[in-house]
């Protein structure tokens, strides 16, 4: 055997030892991989756990999964509907919504995950989401998103917060009315049913639906497990006044009902077709004013449950349950009612009327509780508690959620227990950190111990306090009066012996006012955005305190000319 034959042969045997040695290490058996379980924190410590300061657009560590042993109410069916997430089964299970009006004074994500373990405790086993320009809008629709807009990464762990505290996540988005933050843009302006109004979507222009459709799609494709998505499309203002709208009424016998269900069909068959999983709301009122034959011919009963929504302390049982008839008729096979536990009294309501909002919900009460007996086709669903925070995109704020949230404990009470009866009151002040809950007077008796009871005492005081303090002072003492009018300070003179008299007061009280406000705006900053203070305080404490503001500048000022003559006024 040649020599380059013996070095071949042994090439092919190195070769085939190697190929042996292979095959035998990707046969052999693999150990069995350890995987370790994460200890979750106790729900009473994540609960009463401070807030964390932090940066809202920053990627934060998720929060701590809860105990294992916490009873899971909802169902999952485990059936695939084309390629969607399997569907939760609610049928035996009666939603409380409370609602998050996000379109004024949104939270920063470290109240979310302070108040949601609350929400959670106090009965709520869902949030209705109401985002408008706070959600991350993208590509098309960046126009639309707040400088203080939520992130990505901020939706991901709402949702995570909202999924271990129980609460399930409905997204409201306007479809149709209440488009402001929408029509408002020039990018949009020319979808507005009114060119000089931006409330109502014109629904004739070719691209009024496509601007729809995506921005459900954005939304809805950052919350894939949620069960439901609210349409909204309440108060159409203007509908039908518009040049393409009279066209349309001309060639229709004049048909605004029609008008309207049309429009709806189309997004209510979009949500259907791209989202099956999806079930649908919307609200009532526009409605309330067609016919059932309409209703029914329009088909949109077999996809969309109405949200019957009063919010009167005068609810009419009679008249709610007139309607509530005329949707069982009109085909729906579920209904929703909508109950306000803030937002509801006037648009710049600072302090919440809790007894107003009380006697709405034991009204609402009264009606759920004989659903079953008296309409067995259509079955109630559950109850959206609204919180608005403002009437509409242009309005002032309402009242701040922590200055609601007693409102709220007490109306989720009233909910599970009907009468709010001595044991339900001691333990919900208990719940709250509070000695009493004094419904009739609108009150708490003590501190509060829940997320934002600082701003609920800080509130209290400015709204039951500043404005009348103020005037006492300036209005009430005789002396400022006397000798330091408005002329007085016009004209740059007074008499230093007068003014001494109540330089003790004035400078006192000023100075007090200032330290309150400062610790409020302080605790505002904690859990609000910059412009959501700002807001509050033009709104809520300068008109007042700007006026004690400007007597003590002039009253040092004046001080200091030491009794000089009256300035002559500038011809």
């Amino acid at each position: 055997m040649t020599p380059q034959r013996k070095i071949h042969l042994l090439r092919l045997v190195v070769l085939f030892i190697l190929a042996v040695a292979l095959i035998k290490y990707f046969r052999r058996p693999r150990p069995p991989q350890v995987i370790q379980a994460v200890k979750a924190h106790k729900s009473e410590e994540f609960f009463w756990g401070a807030a964390k300061a932090s940066s809202e657009n920053e990627n934060r560590d998720l929060p701590p999964e809860p105990p294992k042993e916490e009873k899971v109410e909802v169902s999952v069916k485990t059936q695939q509907n084309g390629g969607q997430l399997p569907r939760k089964d609610f049928s035996n299970v009666q939603m409380k919504l409370v609602h998050l009006d996000l379109k004024g004074a949104a939270p920063k994500l470290s109240y979310f995950e302070q108040i949601f373990p609350l929400l959670s405790k106090l009965g709520a086993n869902g949030l209705l989401i109401e985002y408008e320009d706070m959600f991350p809008f993208t590509g098309e629709l960046e126009v639309l998103r707040s400088p203080h807009a939520y992130s990505e990464s901020d939706i991901k762990n709402i949702l995570h917060l909202a999924e271990i505290n129980k609460l399930e996540v409905v997204p409201l988005v306007q479809t149709f009315g209440h488009m402001e933050f929408v029509l408002k843009h020039d990018k949009f302006r020319g979808l507005r049913e009114m060119e000089q109004y931006p409330n109502s979507l014109n629904p004739h222009n070719a691209d009024s639906l496509p601007l729809v459709k995506m921005i459900l799609s954005q939304v809805l494709d950052q919350h894939p497990t949620s069960s439901w998505i609210h349409i909204g499309a309440d108060e159409v203002y203007h509908l039908g006044e518009g040049q393409d709208s009279k066209a349309w009424l001309n060639s229709n016998k004049g048909d605004l009902g029609k008008m309207f269900l049309t429009y709806i069909q189309e997004v209510v068959a979009f949500l259907h077709s791209k989202y099956p999983d999806k079930q649908q709301l919307m609200w009532d009122d526009m409605l309330r004013k067609l016919s059932v034959a309409s209703i029914q011919g329009s088909g949109i009963s077999q996809h969309v449950s109405p949200v019957l929504w009063i919010y009167s302390p005068h609810l009419n049982i009679e008249q709610t349950e007139t309607l509530i008839s005329k949707y069982q008729e009109s085909g729906f096979k579920s209904i929703w009612f909508a109950s306000a536990f803030k937002g509801a009294s006037t648009a710049d309501q600072m302090w919440t009327p809790m007894s107003l909002h009380v006697k709405n919900h034991q009204q609402w009460k009264t009606v759920i509780d004989s659903m079953k007996s008296k309409f067995t086709r259509i079955r109630y669903a559950g109850i959206a508690l609204t919180g608005w925070q403002r009437y509409d995109h242009y309005s002032v704020l309402c009242e701040l959620l922590p200055v609601s949230i007693p409102s709220l404990a007490v109306c989720l009470e009233v909910l599970q227990h009907g009468d709010f009866n001595e044991k339900v009151r001691k333990e919900t002040a208990s719940l709250l950190g509070f000695k009493a809950i004094d419904i009739e007077t609108n009150t708490c008796d003590g501190n509060g111990a829940f997320p934002g009871a600082e701003i609920y005492s800080l509130v209290q005081k400015i709204h039951k306090d500043l404005k009348q303090k103020v005037q006492e002072l300036l209005e009430g003492d005789e002396e400022i009066r006397g000798w330091f009018s408005r002329y007085h300070r016009k004209h740059r003179f007074g008499n230093p012996h007068k003014m001494e008299k109540f330089s003790s007061k004035l400078l006192k009280a000023h100075e007090e006012w200032e330290s309150l406000t400062q610790s409020l705006r302080t605790q505002l900053e904690s859990i609000y955005f910059p412009d959501t203070v700002e807001e509050w305080m033009e709104e809520n404490v300068n008109p007042h305190l700007d006026l004690l503001r400007e007597v003590v500048r002039d009253f040092q000022e004046i001080l200091k000319l030491n009794a000089q003559p009256k300035a002559q006024s500038k011809k």
